[in-house]
């Protein structure tokens, strides 16, 4: 099946392909078990089903975030984006279907194991060490790339990423405000040097400016070629730096296409993310 989208396309009918019933089309991509990922993928998620307890939280679940691009994971409140992405980091098990980053499979693997092939998460909330320092937060998460790969995060480059974090690189974390908290969170991430950075609400609670220069941080690390999921809500925000969009409902990929097709689709995206 073709995953392009035709712009005269009209939104009854694209809805109608991306129904819950009908999986988006890229899904005859999704390599069959036991066969890898191509290279350029850097993660996988294939036919994922999650739980909490007795509760199905995610049915059949899968995307892919190739290298060097950007994955925009949106949806409404409890639709399954931060239930992926703990699955994704081994907080959550899955009951069946892949994980796979740069092919190697990590589903069932302890989170330990995980972000030592090259996974970093931003959480929702940031979870800084309030009673440590700024620099202290950022040598405790500090990792050499795999795979001999160059050294590219450390406090310097942290610092000449976020000049701010410098000036208070002797403050406790707690007593940073909320953008600079985000920006300690990011650092932190950055300095385990991943191939796979995900970030999950990183506008929340923001002001404006300070989500402003957040987003302008995201397409830099974008542009340096860093395989980014970028969870959201805020579909703008997403639509502006993505190469690539899934969506979320009640814990089933709805959409899945590039952020070109649905822009020149004129896709409505209200009946999926609650905005009218």
């Amino acid at each position: 099946m073709s995953r392009s989208i035709s712009p005269s396309a009209s939104r009854s009918c694209i809805s109608a392909r991306w129904s819950l019933r009908a999986p988006a089309p890229r899904w005859s991509r999704i390599p069959a078990p036991g066969r890898s990922t191509l290279a350029s993928e850097a993660l996988l998620l294939a036919d994922i089903d999650a739980f909490f307890a007795d509760s199905h939280v995610l049915h059949r679940v899968s995307f892919r975030c190739g290298e060097g691009r950007l994955l925009g994971l949106l949806g409404r409140n409890g639709a399954g984006k931060t239930t992926s992405m703990n699955v994704t980091v081994g907080v959550l098990p899955p009951r069946r279907g892949r994980v796979e980053i740069y092919g190697a499979a990590v589903a069932g693997r302890s989170p330990e194991a995980i972000a030592a092939q090259g996974v970093a998460l931003v959480p929702q909330g940031r979870r800084i060490f309030r009673s440590l320092s700024v620099r202290e937060n950022l040598a405790v998460a500090a990792r050499k790339p795999r795979g001999g790969l160059p050294l590219l995060w450390t406090l310097d480059t942290v610092f000449a990423t976020f000049p701010r974090l410098q000036e208070r690189r002797d403050q406790y974390a707690g007593t940073l405000s909320g953008g600079e908290q985000q920006m300690l969170a990011i650092g932190r991430a950055l300095m385990s040097n991943p191939r796979v950075l995900l970030m999950d609400e990183p506008s929340e609670g923001l002001a404006p400016q300070i989500v402003a220069e957040v987003m302008a941080t995201i397409r830099r690390l974008k542009e340096q070629g860093l395989s980014i999921v970028l969870v959201e809500q805020n579909a703008k925000l997403v639509f502006d730096v993505a190469d690539d969009i899934v969506i979320l409902n009640s814990g089933r990929v709805v959409i899945d296409a590039t952020a070109a097709e649905l822009k020149s689709a004129g896709t409505d995206l209200h009946q999926h993310l609650g905005i009218y």
